[in-house]
């Protein structure tokens, strides 16, 4: 049950992403073929009056199949007639539409259950923290170079510190002030903790509850940027890398913990999902932006069908890496 739940909440992100091509496709006049949930051989399947509607096997994504947008077609209707700013939009709002739907899930998991904030709330004594003269009250702002909106920022700075010293900035009675703490490895956690804990808002009014959505979107997205770094340093371990079946699992583990567990794992999975598909990689919707960038500024219009082969070449990449992810996922799970 808990599973099926999870792959229902995984279908809601992929539909609010294909919805959002969807409908600024249709908004600028290009027809839409086809409207996909899932891959693979079709499960269902609703004909429109010029869409059909399917579902697929395989609860992996969805697409958006338009008039022209796989090679030229001289329908005016066809995606490749438009102008690049028009392909842009179209392409833009799949990703954006998963950077909101994880806005107002956040916002909405903190109206009902309210927020960590990086206001201190308690001081451990003797712990680093204490000894270097933070106290309740100050407001963290600023780790090393990180600034600090929420309590998960610190948390991660510290967490990827490795427990090398930190320049903590905090405000106290308006005055800005910065102290050098060393943290300490916690034996019962097995991490480096400061000795603090956060303040927690309880009673949000409309206004929290909504910065708090932004705030923690725009920490995931920092945090995401920072793996990525990560990843290209050679840093990153297998364990730091799941693929479809880790998904299920950690949301079949979240839906089991409640539906606000479970709506603030597929609020991270929705930002994840905006940032994924905006890398500059063919096949994905980042691959699209540049290329519909390029024409917009340079006036020039690419080869149709070159574009379909380079898509093709790398959506064939892409399928072989989730294979790949998902071999790892079998031989080398990921512990919840």
């Amino acid at each position: 049950m808990y599973i099926i739940m999870a792959i229902l909440a995984f279908g809601v992100l992929v539909i609010i992403h294909e919805l959002g091509h969807f409908t600024m496709a249709k908004l600028n006049g290009v027809k839409v073929e086809e409207f996909a949930i899932g891959m693979g051989p079709k499960l269902l399947g609703i004909k429109g009056k010029e869409t059909q509607y399917s579902i697929k096997l395989l609860p992996i994504g969805g697409y958006v199949k338009m008039l022209g947008d796989e090679g030229e077609s001289s329908d005016p209707r066809a995606f490749n007639n438009k102008s690049p700013l028009r392909k842009l939009s179209i392409v833009i709002a799949g990703p954006i539409m998963n950077l909101i739907l994880g806005i107002v899930l956040f916002a909405i998991i903190a109206s009902m259950r309210g927020y960590l904030s990086p206001v201190v709330e308690k001081v451990v004594p003797n712990q680093p923290a204490d000894v270097m003269g933070i106290k309740a009250g100050d407001k963290i702002v600023r780790v090393n170079n990180s600034k600090i909106s929420t309590w998960e920022d610190f948390v991660t700075v510290v967490y990827t510190a490795n427990g090398n010293p930190l320049d903590i900035t905090y405000i106290r009675n308006n005055q800005t002030n910065t102290t050098k703490v060393v943290p300490v490895k916690d034996a019962e956690q097995n991490r480096y903790v400061v000795g603090i804990y956060p303040t927690t808002v309880e009673k949000p009014t409309a206004s929290q509850s909504i910065t708090y959505g932004f705030v923690e979107t725009k920490s995931l997205i920092k945090q995401t940027g920072s793996f990525f770094k990560t990843i290209f340093k050679g840093k990153a371990s297998v364990n730091d890398v799941g693929g479809p079946l880790t998904i299920i699992k950690f949301s079949g583990a979240a839906a089991k913990a409640g539906i606000l567990s479970l709506m603030a794992f597929a609020a991270y999975i929705s930002v994840q999902l905006g940032i994924f598909n905006i890398i500059p990689f063919p096949a994905l919707d980042g691959g699209y932006i540049i290329m519909f960038l390029f024409e917009l500024i340079t006036g020039k219009k690419l080869d149709d069908n070159k574009v379909g082969i380079i898509n093709y070449v790398g959506f064939a990449i892409l399928m072989t890496l989730m294979v790949l992810v998902t071999i790892k996922d079998i031989l080398y799970p990921i512990k919840i």
